[in-house]
């Protein structure tokens, strides 16, 4: 990878002076991911969401490259789409042999895990020359912070309300970086906005790899998670200190772990600073969190099985 100093140097597709909110892990997320690019050409598809609304509004764009949008739902196939008709063209002729674009779709947690899974889906196992980013924030914060199916066990939002019939959402989230590696498709990745270094190594790798690539980025929302403006990053590297998070890629089948230094913390140490987690600390809820505690323990197990089986 490239040392910080390179990577300042090049060029930024993604420019100051959008709308996403002070703090925004998507906008953190896109910088760090498009680095990974290097100086290579590149095409952006985004599916709707909080990025796209916040970086498009007409007639702005805070895109210093090809950047296309589509619906909640379709995301990946217009990227494919795309990745297609450049083949297309480069076997008529008309785009030289020679000419490397890179494809890259980034889509918020709705138009990932949810509505736009289809499509995500379908483009992977087709195979095309792309990567799939997610800038997984928890919930559809673009339209009033509804739970998604990445939204955490005992997270407050909209529609997972908090009271005497529930405390907040009461199912697990979805592992989508795993059902992503099922697919088994060359490359596959999960990282933090917190841990830069090794976000920008995997974007590297996911870029340089031929076909279809994916990673799940944390992007915390500090409207959402009802947190300071500057405590994203912290918020996200206790995410990972937890085990809530824990970063890993799978490279053609094998699996490995980012190790990160330091013994893991309580999930409660992730969860205490976030508004949407604050009712978990009041009397009563003291079998939830242990229960929260023991489902991140499983996962984290789970993760560290499959590395060491595999890696």
């Amino acid at each position: 990878m490239a040392s910080i100093k390179e990577l300042s140097a090049l060029p930024e597709r993604l420019c100051g002076g959008h709308r996403l909110c002070g703090g925004c892990g998507a906008g953190i997320a896109v910088r760090q991911v498009l680095m990974g690019a290097g100086d290579n050409d590149v095409v952006v598809a985004n599916a709707t969401g909080c990025l796209e609304v916040s970086t498009t509004v007409y007639p702005y764009s805070s895109w210093n490259a090809p950047f296309i949008h589509n619906a909640f739902a379709n995301g990946a196939a217009t990227c494919s789409g795309v990745e297609a008709a450049y083949k297309g063209l480069k076997r008529a002729g008309k785009i030289p042999a020679d000419k490397e674009i890179k494809f890259v779709c980034f889509g918020g947690d709705g138009g990932t895990y949810d509505i736009g899974f289809q499509s995500l889906s379908g483009a992977m196992e087709r195979g095309h020359d792309m990567v799939y980013v997610c800038y997984d924030n928890g919930a559809y914060m673009n339209t009033g912070i509804q739970r998604s199916s990445a939204t955490p066990h005992g997270a407050w939002a909209t529609t997972s309300e908090v009271g005497a019939a529930q405390q907040g959402k009461e199912q697990r989230r979805k592992d989508l970086t795993s059902i992503m590696a099922a697919h088994h498709i060359p490359y596959v990745a999960q990282a933090s906005v917190s841990h830069w270094k090794d976000l920008v190594s995997k974007a590297e790798k996911a870029f340089n790899t031929p076909g279809p690539a994916f990673i799940n980025v944390l992007a915390p929302c500090p409207r959402g998670w009802r947190i300071p403006s500057d405590q994203t990053v912290e918020i996200a590297r206790k995410a990972v200190q937890s085990g809530f998070w824990p970063l890993f890629e799978v490279e053609n089948g094998t699996w490995s772990m980012t190790k990160v230094k330091g013994d893991r913390i309580p999930v409660a140490e992730f969860m205490k600073p976030q508004g949407r987690f604050k009712h978990l600390f009041k009397p009563g809820n003291e079998q939830l969190l242990e229960q929260l505690q023991r489902e991140c323990d499983e996962y984290y197990a789970y993760i560290e099985a499959r590395c060491n089986a595999e890696g």
